[in-house]
């Protein structure tokens, strides 16, 4: 089993930065693309950024230019750098990943989530 568990999350003034963490632990042998949702309330999960084992890197529109995805593979770990941040980015952030328990197919995990919230 592999658990995900975010962190850096909180309040935060329009204009201001935050960054969200998510470590990968449990039985792991290797971890694919790792990737940040998020669900503003009253809406559908969204895709944030994604980000592969190669270290690519893809953001949804809404975010270029203002946030930032990287990982250390040596950390099992997936950064969110999340500058200027507004008002319409308050929502839950989920950290999402495949990982893989041995040399075969990988699982598709989630974290529990974290609440960003940006006041005007």
């Amino acid at each position: 089993q592999v658990q995900l568990v975010e962190s850096g999350g909180g309040l935060v003034q329009a204009g201001g930065s935050l960054r969200l963490s998510c470590a990968a632990s449990g039985r792991i042998y290797r971890i694919y693309r790792m990737g940040w949702y998020r669900q503003a309330p009253g809406k559908q999960r969204e895709r944030v950024a994604g980000i592969t084992s190669g270290g690519v890197t893809n953001l949804a529109d809404s975010v270029k230019g203002r946030f930032t995805i990287s990982r250390d593979n040596a950390k099992n770990t997936v950064y969110l750098q999340m500058n200027s941040l507004k008002p319409e980015d308050t929502a839950v952030y989920y950290c999402n990943a495949d990982v893989s328990d041995s040399d075969s197919v990988s699982n598709n995990y989630w974290g529990k989530g974290i609440l960003v919230t940006v006041s005007s």
